[in-house]
């Protein structure tokens, strides 16, 4: 008998720092490299009163953040809840895929469940409650409670065990029939997005990647999300601003960039925008800033009011995320 399956073990990324959950509880804070994050501080208010780089007060802040997804909405037990009506971060990927979904630019989202592993899905309520308030996931064992939400809800869940490997589920979404499909890749297996693109072309599909979790991956990760991705979400990741930005097509949001590299990734993009034309008709011989900060032309994303204007990129606000070794 497989003994993984009588394990409940997640392991999760957030805030530079790898957090162990069994049985619901937050058993393990590695030491955060991460001194400062501006969403984590929206969000969290035990972020709020940090000082002085305080290492110990930060690993609290993280464990009474994942302690909160626990307790408010299940993450990693059978109380896992999955309706997230709102949208829950405005540049979120889980409420574009939402979108796109809704609107048809994807035929099926291919992500990363707690408790579940690797997951197709077409319904686009189900793709954001999956991923609304999930991190990195880096490794999880079967909850039976969630993979039996998941499938009433409409997700497939790809593996008995929970593995997590997107590759594979894009091939199972490919042999179901879907022609468009939208898949996270987590920073650390940027690899795989070579292979995807050659399962692409070999499969005549259109596949749109996702990177995220991007904080503390090396460069060489970096030029691969640059040749081969879509979107990339920068995190905290400095070198992700410096290395991407020149490069982009879009640029969305300021404090915690999401770089656009495609014309895939701008018709993904484009989805989750009411006026679809005004991101479609850019010139994208020029580059373009999307952001809350007034100036530009006026588009309304995911429900709220963003504005575009040309910039050259990246663009960066004072209060970015900060590192312990940061010069």
């Amino acid at each position: 008998m497989d003994n993984r399956n009588k394990r409940d073990i997640h392991i999760i990324k957030y805030y530079s720092a790898v957090v162990t959950i069994s049985n619901g509880q937050v058993i393990k804070v590695t030491d955060p490299t991460l001194m400062f994050c501006p969403l984590a501080k929206h969000l969290y208010k035990d972020f709020k009163n940090i000082k002085n780089n305080d290492q110990e007060a930060i690993k609290q802040a993280i464990k009474g953040a994942i302690a909160s997804k626990i307790r408010d909405y299940g993450l990693f037990t059978e109380q896992r809840q999955f309706n997230f009506p709102a949208v829950s971060i405005p540049y979120g990927a889980s409420e574009m895929l939402r979108y796109a979904l809704k609107k048809k630019a994807i035929d099926a989202a291919v992500v990363v469940c707690d408790g579940a592993g690797t997951v197709i899905t077409s319904r686009p309520a189900l793709v954001q409650g999956i991923g609304a308030r999930m991190n990195s996931l880096l490794l999880t064992t079967p909850i039976p409670g969630i993979i039996k939400k998941l499938k009433t809800a409409g997700g497939q869940v790809i593996f008995k065990d929970a593995q997590i490997d997107q590759y594979q589920g894009v091939k199972k979404a490919i042999a179901a029939g879907y022609k468009t499909i939208a898949v996270t890749i987590s920073g650390d297996a940027v690899e795989e997005l070579k292979e995807l693109c050659l399962l692409e072309k070999r499969n005549q599909v259109k596949i749109v990647s996702l990177v995220l979790c991007t904080t503390g991956i090396t460069n060489d990760k970096i030029a691969m999300i640059r040749d081969y991705a879509d979107l990339v979400w920068s995190c905290a990741s400095l070198d992700i601003r410096r290395l991407i930005g020149p490069v982009a097509m879009i640029q969305l949001s300021q404090l915690i960039p999401v770089f656009v590299l495609t014309s895939q990734g701008v018709n993904f993009v484009s989805a989750y925008a009411t006026e679809k034309k005004l991101i479609n008709k850019l010139d994208f011989n020029k580059q373009y800033l999307i952001s809350h900060e007034y100036g530009g032309q006026g588009v309304n994303l995911g429900g709220f009011r963003a504005y575009i204007r040309e910039s050259h990129l990246p663009v960066s606000k004072d209060k970015a995320p900060s590192f312990t070794d940061q010069d």
